[in-house]
């Protein structure tokens, strides 16, 4: 099957091309940072858009491109919503001229939790079901993005699922995330620096998951599991909080620290519990989460003592 993937080269879309060519697809990249394994691709302009898929002709699409920083969201919401939204619009006419055409590809489009919100507490864990309740604009410009999808699926009959993946780590990301964040000022510290650590909010809890493990079940969707026009939470069902999060690093990295609250790294209008029920995408798909919490710690904190190296 040959694959394309939107923001290829970003956190989740290195992980993924890894992912796809294991499982012996043929990978199509496109980002709109140039490189030399892939195409240019900036989704805010359709005429690009369009012709990339013109190019390469996907059997699938992996929908990945995005802005994902809350922060940057709150900072410029319109530029937000021309990435996350009007993106994906122009993704999905690009897939729909495909279908026209006779090549109808699956796409994949990934939302994410953070469009539930604050939910009544006997919801949790969270299912499909539940309304999605976005504070920020980074999570309204998710809830577009589906609702584009779904809009597409039972108006032109695209082949189109939505994920709405919860908190995921891993080596590469960027260290504006609280765990990477939390791992490189370890791995400072471990190199000799100063032993304060800066954190935020600590008492929020959230659903973690390696990032390969969503890859996985990214790459059971687009083999053809799942249904179109659904949305499927990719999950661990656990919640686990920051504190225990930073408690659990600090003892990988076993090293003396002094954690100190930074209002720098307090969010307004923070989700205090975020944690789902992955149900529908084991029944669909036969994905399980694999990778435990401490190993994918293990190799965020890895990453940061590498990145140490390097810089």
């Amino acid at each position: 099957m040959r694959v394309l993937i939107t923001g290829a080269h970003g956190f989740v879309g290195r992980h993924l091309v890894a992912t796809l060519r294991d499982r012996g697809h043929e990978v199509i990249l496109a980002d709109r940072r140039s490189a030399e394994d892939g195409l240019v691709l900036d989704v805010t302009d359709p005429l690009t858009v369009r012709g990339v898929f013109e190019l390469t002709r996907p059997d699938a699409v992996a929908h990945l491109a995005g802005q994902a920083f809350v922060p940057a969201s709150l900072e410029d919401p319109g530029a937000t919503f021309a990435v996350n939204a009007q993106g994906t619009l122009h993704v999905l006419d690009a897939a729909r001229a495909l279908a026209d055409e006779g090549r109808s590809p699956r796409v994949l489009v990934v939302s994410s939790a953070d469009v539930y919100g604050v939910q009544p507490s006997d919801a949790y864990p969270l299912r499909e079901t539940a309304s999605p309740s976005p504070r920020n604009p980074y999570a309204a410009s998710k809830v577009a993005a589906e609702a584009i999808t779904l809009g597409y699926v039972r108006s032109f009959g695209l082949d189109a699922v939505v994920t709405r993946a919860f908190n995921h780590i891993g080596a590469g990301q960027d260290e504006r995330f609280a765990a990477t964040a939390f791992a490189i000022q370890l791995a400072r510290v471990a190199a000799g620096g100063d032993r304060t650590v800066l954190v935020g909010n600590l008492d929020t809890s959230r659903d973690l998951l390696d990032v390969r493990d969503v890859c996985a079940a990214y790459a059971a969707l687009l083999e053809g599991g799942g249904t179109a026009g659904e949305v499927y939470n990719v999950c661990s069902g656990r919640a686990t909080t920051m504190r225990e999060l930073l408690r659990t690093l600090i003892t990988i990295a076993a090293v003396p620290v002094e954690v100190r609250e930074d209002p720098e790294r307090m969010r307004p209008a923070d989700v205090p519990i975020s944690v789902g029920d992955a149900t529908k995408l084991r029944a669909a798909t036969d994905w399980t989460p694999r990778i435990p919490l401490t190993a994918a710690l293990r190799a965020v904190y890895d990453d940061a003592r590498t990145r140490m190296v390097i810089s």
